[in-house]
């Protein structure tokens, strides 16, 4: 835990400023307004992924089309994460921060642009270009901080910076090995995530518990915003198109019940607390390549289920319910296990995800009702859990009231 103090930031830092650590226990620390952008930019790259995934599926082709998202996601991911931990440690809000961070936007929007490329001939070399535009940045910031601290904390940002870049050298395995792009991928994902673990063995990095929180809290809304946006367009392009609201109706209504149970079971426990040491931050981050995927991907599979049910995509119906139920019962088991397990009490509440993970993947064989029964375990998922943290709190707080003296047996 860093000891090192910091003023809070002011609305003008000048050009440049001393890139000291912030400390941990640093009080009202919050995101920033650029690092909101830095969010919806990436939300682009998002979309793209999971456009291309909805394509896939509805042609009937699952494993090119998961194992394609799966390598997309990540790269958008973890460009994601090295931005999102090393602001949260050294963030100066100052011209040149802010300045390396556009310079990291104008890389996600060009990997953007390479993703249908990478995704349906793997041509990678504009995905490769974006990302080597974001790691000059993302090595040129660890570089600074490096400039600006001495000792153990100066020899983690040069890890960092070294690490980055020799990663950012093997990706060119993709461009220059024409097969077996599949496990190179695999191996250098390995490497990326080595990375931090690495270079913060000696000297933790002075992230903020709640500044993290907060920040992958909101990448979830806006996750889960672009999955609310793609699955009305596709109703109302299917409307357009075919008229056939009826047919729609139970798809609309059960994708938004999912969207919705996803948003209140994310945000139903204060998963700061439980982020103390590097070990328990680590797994709980890494852990979101599954969440935000598959909140992603709840989107792409609403798309495909009214494709269809208009007749446009050449999948059946227990197929495209299953790219509902699969990432929604994902998404909700993903959640249990990293997140919201650490503050339920109790069989009972553990239970609660989990079994409704099961219920919504049997929710599969509902064919053409699929979505609209996945939506309703989802939302019943969430009155159980309501109720029941509900009863616990009474029970705690008629506790505690037991155990107080009162005036008279004072």
């Amino acid at each position: 835990m860093s000891d090192t103090p910091h003023r809070p930031l002011r609305s003008h830092q000048g050009v440049l400023r001393r890139m000291s650590t912030r400390g941990r226990e640093e009080e009202h620390r919050t995101a920033t307004p650029l690092e909101l952008f830095f969010d919806l930019c990436f939300v682009v790259a998002v979309a793209q992924a999971g456009r291309q995934l909805v394509h896939a599926l509805a042609e009937g082709h699952p494993g090119h089309g998961v194992q394609g998202y799966a390598m997309i996601f990540f790269a958008v991911w973890w460009a994601w994460m090295n931005f999102t931990w090393f602001s949260s440690a050294y963030d100066t809000d100052d011209v040149l921060f802010r300045g390396m961070t556009l310079v990291q936007i104008a890389g996600v929007l060009v990997l953007a642009a390479g993703v249908p490329r990478a995704f349906d001939s793997g041509d990678w070399r504009v995905v490769w270009f974006g990302y080597l535009v974001m790691r000059l940045a993302m090595v040129g910031q660890w570089l600074r901080a490096a400039l600006s601290t001495q000792g153990a904390e100066r020899r983690t940002a040069l890890r960092y910076a070294a690490g980055v870049a020799l990663c950012q050298v093997g990706w060119l395995g993709l461009l220059l090995l024409p097969g077996g792009k599949p496990w190179l991928f695999l191996g250098m994902a390995l490497c990326e995530t080595a990375v931090p673990v690495w270079a913060e063995r000696r000297r933790p990095t002075g992230w903020h518990p709640h500044h993290i929180a907060e920040r992958y809290g909101l990448f979830t809304i806006i996750v889960l915003g672009e999955t609310v946006s793609a699955a009305t367009v596709a109703v109302q392009s299917a409307v357009d198109e075919h008229r056939a609201l009826g047919t729609l109706l139970p798809i609309a209504a059960g994708g938004l019940l999912i969207i919705f149970a996803a948003y209140w079971i994310y945000f139903a426990v204060p998963i700061h607390l439980h982020l103390i040491s590097n070990r328990q931050a680590f797994l709980w981050g890494y852990g979101h390549y599954l969440v935000f995927g598959s909140a992603a991907a709840i989107g792409a599979g609403i798309e495909v289920a009214i494709e269809e049910a208009t007749g446009k995509a050449h999948v059946s119906a227990f197929a495209a319910a299953s790219t509902v139920t699969v990432a929604a019962a994902l998404f909700m088991f993903t959640v249990w296990l990293i997140h919201s397990r650490h503050q339920k009490r109790g069989p009972v509440q553990q239970l609660v995800l989990p079994v409704s993970a099961v219920l919504v993947l049997a929710c599969t064989f509902a064919a053409r009702w699929a979505v609209l029964a996945a939506g309703c375990v989802a939302a019943v998922t969430v009155a159980v859990g309501v109720t029941l943290t509900a009863r616990s709190d009474t029970a705690d707080r008629r506790a505690a009231e037991g155990g107080r003296p009162t005036a008279s047996g004072a």
